[in-house]
Formats: structure tokens, sequence, C-alpha cells
């Protein structure tokens, strides 16, 4: 993976929503992104528990091309794109078809480009979708619509009404279409998974590296959804075809693996670290706190899922008759590459979980905003992956050390 791109997809969480609105706290791409995968999940969930069938790589896809999308279209309004989209379908297939150059050089991964281009392809009505792509899509498209209506409603205190009317008007015409979805009706209504869904939006509410001045400031619920992101890019780094659903176990581990800290809230790793025993600990209570706080929120089709996404959420493991087991990557590839196993690369999990701090910290420090914290993060991030570092088949040294120099390119330091 270029590092180019996952600095350009970086810029999520400097792309700024609602900006001509009053706004409590930062709204960001990035956040949206993380929050509509979340509902997404749970509105997807209610369909299968209906017994209907979700194309969950298909939504993965679909919501990194999102993403995308975004970051190089983040100038234009979306009721722009959509006046576009209506009226000069010819242009908005230019547009998107543009879209696609600015990733050309980025993207060296034929397959994920390949995936990029039918997408786009079925975004502007010159490609199809399967019956479970197209229903995957309505809930995708119901996620989409929620998530910003909920961003409304969070708004809605510090605007005037007259300046909110007609945007909850449109968006609240938009859901109208999806209210056949089961989770889609109890989240309006506010539910159950209403309920769930405001404890996991208080990741959006806590600022990582919140002990020092940061440029970006990247929430914990957008570093999440970075990091899934990352993830799946690490997993054709890999050159392995995983079963569909270690790709699905994947993706969601890293999208929850902070769900404990909604709460417990974010513990900084020095205060983690500060005894011997106090990582166990830390772990010992967050499981404590969710199983007494947000177990009792999700519903038993899916609480045990979310539960394995969570627990030892660092290794790699699959799941055998009924029980979590740890194993190596290369019994991962060699005997459990298969549904039936439930297989997890947490490692790499983790290893996504570092690179995703690691630009954090490097991003700030290239911005002019920096501390001791920051630069120790930095330092310590790159050392954690000396020469020889392999995670999961990924050249983890090579990836942190293109890292390992200043901005006038000298080197931090020497292994």
């Amino acid at each position: 993976m270029k590092r180019d791109f996952a600095l350009k997809i970086f810029e999520g969480f400097s792309i700024d929503r609602w900006n001509d609105l009053v706004r409590p706290f930062d709204l960001v791409e990035m956040d949206k992104a993380a929050e509509k995968m979340v509902v997404s999940y749970i509105i997807g969930k209610y369909e299968e528990n209906r017994g209907e069938k979700i194309d969950w790589e298909w939504m993965i896809y679909a919501s990194v091309f999102d993403l995308l999308r975004k970051i190089a279209l983040c100038d234009i309004k979306s009721p722009v794109q959509r006046l576009i989209h209506s009226k000069y379908p010819d242009e908005y297939l230019k547009l998107n078809e543009w879209v696609l150059t600015q990733y050309r050089d980025m993207i060296e991964n034929d397959e994920i480009f390949n995936r990029f281009q039918d997408y786009i392809a079925a975004k502007c009505g010159n490609g199809s979708l399967t019956p479970a792509q197209e229903k995957t899509a309505r809930v995708y498209g119901a996620a989409h619509k929620y998530s910003t209506m909920r961003e409304l409603e969070m708004i809605s205190m510090v605007n005037e009404p007259e300046r909110l009317e007609r945007i909850k008007k449109e968006v609240s015409a938009d859901l109208q279409t999806f209210l056949d979805l089961r989770g889609l009706q109890l989240l309006i209504t506010k539910q159950k998974p209403f309920d769930f869904l405001m404890r996991i939006e208080q990741l959006r509410f806590q600022t990582r590296w919140n002990q020092t001045p940061r440029v970006p400031k990247t929430s914990v619920l957008g570093h999440c959804f970075f990091v899934s992101v990352l993830t799946l890019l690490f997993m054709h780094e890999t050159g392995i075809k995983m079963c569909p659903k270690r790709i699905y176990n994947n993706f969601f581990s890293a999208l929850f693996h902070d769900l404990p800290e909604a709460v417990t809230r974010d513990i900084i790793s020095p205060v983690k670290q500060a005894t011997d025993g106090l990582p166990s600990i830390v772990k010992d209570i967050e499981d404590i706190i969710v199983n007494r706080e947000l177990v009792p929120l999700m519903e038993d089709f899916y609480k045990d899922e979310i539960l394995y996404f969570t627990s030892d959420e660092f290794q790699n493991r699959i799941l055998r008759r009924g029980k979590t087991e740890h194993v190596t990557f290369e019994d991962l590839n060699s005997k459990y590459n298969s549904d039936k196993f439930n297989p997890v690369d947490g490692r790499m999990v983790r290893l996504a979980d570092h690179y995703s701090a690691l630009l954090e910290a490097d991003s700030s420090i290239r911005y002019g905003i920096t501390s001791k914290q920051i630069e120790d993060g930095r330092i310590n991030l790159i050392k954690a992956y000396p020469f020889g570092t392999c995670i999961n088949g990924i050249d983890a040294y090579f990836l942190f050390d293109s890292f390992n120099a200043d901005k006038d390119g000298q080197r931090l330091f020497v292994f």
C-alpha cells in the first residue's frame, strides 16, 4: 500500500460537514462514514434475522469507495451533485470518471481499482447489481440517510429551526422509501437499537491524544473506521485469497475494536502501561463494564458476534465449537481459511491500529503542531516494528520506517 494513498484517505478527518451551519462539535467526513457503517451493520443484521441475504463484502467496499469519492469531490455539496446526476447524467458520469483518475496512481492493487470502477459504473447507472447487492444497497442507502438525520438532530439544538426545516423535510422524505427495513423502523422510533447507537455515538465525541493539541483532531469513532479501511487494504497486501467470513470479520473487528471505550472512555497508552499488570486489569474492567452497560442494548442475533469482535481483538483467532482459539497466521491460511472457522486476523487489526496512530502523530508534526507526547508517540510506534518484522504477511518495518524522517528528510533514529 502506498503511503500517499493512506495519507489521502486520512484527509477524511479534515473535511468538514455542515460548515454553513452552527456546529456544537466537529463534524467531519470520516466520522460520518464511520457512523454510516455502524448503522449499516445494525440494519443489515435485522434484515439477516428476517431471512434476507446481505452482501457484506459489497457493502464494505462501497463504504471505502464512497469515502474516496467524498474526499475527491468535497468542494461540491451533495445537493449539487444530485442535481448534476438528475439533469446532466453524462456530465455526472464524466465527473465520477475523473474521480477514478485521481486515484489511479495511488491504488496499486488492480482488484481494488476494478471494484472501484464497477462501483462507480453502478452508481452512475451503467452497471448492474445482483439481487443480494440491491438489497444491500438499500440497507446502505438507509444508513446513509439515517446517519445524516442523526447529524441534523445533533446540531438542531444550536441552529434556528428555519435553517434546518427544508433539509429535515428532504431527509425525512428520502427515509420514507426505506421504512420497510425493520432496523430503520426501530432506530427512527428510538427503540433498543437506538439506545445502542447512542452509546456508540459517544465515540464520536471522544478525541484521541486528548492530552495534547493536534491537527487534525481525530475522534475514536472516526479512527475505528480508518483502521477498518487500512485493514481491508492490508488484506490485499498479503496476496492471500481470504474467505468471505474472514474479510467480514477483519473489517468489522477493526470497526468495533474500540467499542468498550464508549463506556470506559479512551485511556491513553502511557497510562495503560504505567504498571506491568495494568493492561490486563484495564481489559478485565472493560469486559465487566461492557457486559453490564452495552450487552443489554444488543440484540441476541448479533450480540455474540460483536463480543467476538471486541474480545481478544488483537489476536489471530478462530471460533470452534463455540470457543475462541488463538492461532498463528500460518494456520489461519493453511487450516482455517474457511467460513466455518470464523477466522480473524487480529494482529493485522493491531497493525492497522498502530499505523493509524502513526499517521495521526506524523501529520500533526508536519503541520507544525507538536508536543513531547506526539514526538515520543511517533518514535515509539516506529521502534515497535524493527527491521525484519512481518505481521500477518505485511512487511511492518517497511511500512513504519517510511515515516522515520523529519521534515528535512533526515532519519529520526537508526535501529
